[in-house]
């Protein structure tokens, strides 16, 4: 006796398990877009934060606030919704490092205005701190990607956890200061803020990162191999 067939329709859930193709499909899922949207940003907070203006500057701390927070939202809706694409690990990390890069090329244009912001003594000068930095987050960040989307998984070490909260903490002071400090000159307030961006203590802080992000890179190379 032949069974009739079963044409209801049955819940995703109930489906081929290999299911989330539709959100695995979406290239321009929400959290990818955002990740987007860092990349754009990152041209529009280092236009203000090189200008001249104090409002333009002010706004830059504002602008790189708001891309900061959507690499948080973007990463939590990912995972709380099950957004996971090729495209967005890859497009995340590197749309994380093209923003903290823009921040590092500020901070060595505005050098290049104000000799005396990072203080005047540089036993490695600030040029090669920077281009470390930069060479190193953007070039294994795209290596890294590349080896997940192959199906390789990579655990964070405690160098790199290390660095990338010290670089961001760094970044944050840096243009706060640079972006309050511009705002509130005339002031006690405005007068320490700008006072600290020319100490040496400025410098070795990026000097230190330097070295951290440095040795985190070697770390990745020795767990790649």
């Amino acid at each position: 006796m032949v069974e009739p067939a079963d044409n209801s329709v049955k819940p995703a859930s109930m489906k081929n398990p290999a299911v989330v193709t539709r959100r695995e499909s979406s290239t321009l899922n929400l959290p990818n877009t955002l990740s987007l949207l860092r990349v754009f940003l990152a041209p529009v907070f280092l236009f203000l934060f090189l200008s001249d203006s104090k409002t333009a500057i002010f706004l830059s701390f504002i602008v790189y606030t708001f891309a900061a927070l959507t690499d948080w939202y973007d990463g939590w809706y990912a995972r709380k919704y099950g957004y996971k694409t090729k495209w967005g690990q890859f497009i995340d990390p590197l749309a994380d490092k093209i923003l903290t890069s823009s921040a590092f090329i500020g901070f060595y244009l505005i050098k290049q205005k104000n000799p005396m912001i990072f203080g005047t003594f540089e036993p490695v000068p600030i040029w090669i701190l920077i281009s470390i930095i930069i060479l190193r987050d953007i070039v294994l960040t795209i290596a890294r990607s590349v080896q997940e989307i192959r199906g390789k998984n990579f655990k964070t070490s405690l160098i790199s956890k290390t660095k990338t909260f010290i670089q961001m903490a760094f970044i944050f002071i840096v243009i706060g200061c640079l972006s309050f400090g511009t705002l509130l000159t005339g002031s006690d307030t405005g007068y320490f803020m700008l006072r600290y961006l020319q100490s040496c203590l400025n410098y070795y802080l990026l000097f230190i990162i330097s070295l951290l992000t440095a040795a985190s890179g070697v770390t990745y190379i020795f767990e790649k191999n």
